[in-house]
């Protein structure tokens, strides 16, 4: 027989995950470098022209810069993360893809309205990528639902049997 200590289940849970597993390591620092090396692109993009941008132009720079530092922060949160997660960063990483396709279609659809040039391109587009992201998102507050009632039930008293 072994005379290895036996664990509670919440030392059990708090062991699950206390460092990154590889797969979440690469999909963090994908997400890092890639937001940073949008932001940079972008922002350098956006200073290099030689005169004043119209209005809208800008705003659609700010937009995808915006989208790009949250992408940017999401993967720093993450490298930083050192607790077992839950699939919270799988539901921060739905609401960013959902907010940001939204965001994206709303001004794209309104650049076409307001350019006479055809909605109809942009909504197609949007229609495919909005449901997409919502059943991302949808999918990831399930699991996250589903671990923490696992969760809840490995660490609830055992009941008193008869």
């Amino acid at each position: 027989m072994t005379e290895e200590p036996r664990l509670s289940a919440r030392e059990m849970i708090e062991r699950l995950e206390p460092a990154l597993s590889r797969a979440r390591r690469v999909r963090a620092v994908t997400s890092l470098l890639s937001g940073l090396s949008g932001t940079a692109f972008l922002t350098a993009l956006w200073g290099g022209e030689p005169g004043p941008l119209p209005g809208r132009t800008q705003v659609m720079f700010a937009l995808l810069t915006v989208v790009c530092l949250a992408w940017a922060g999401y993967g720093g949160w993450l490298l930083m993360c050192r607790v077992p997660l839950f699939a919270t960063d799988r539901v921060v990483a739905a609401w960013i893809a959902l907010a940001a396709s939204l965001a994206t279609t709303a001004a794209l659809a309104a650049l076409a309205v307001q350019r006479g040039t055809g909605l109809g391109p942009v909504l197609a587009v949007g229609g495919l990528f909005v449901p997409a992201t919502l059943v991302l998102a949808v999918l990831a507050h399930a699991r996250r639902r589903a671990l923490l009632r696992r969760a809840r039930e490995l660490t609830r008293p055992p009941m008193s049997g008869n």
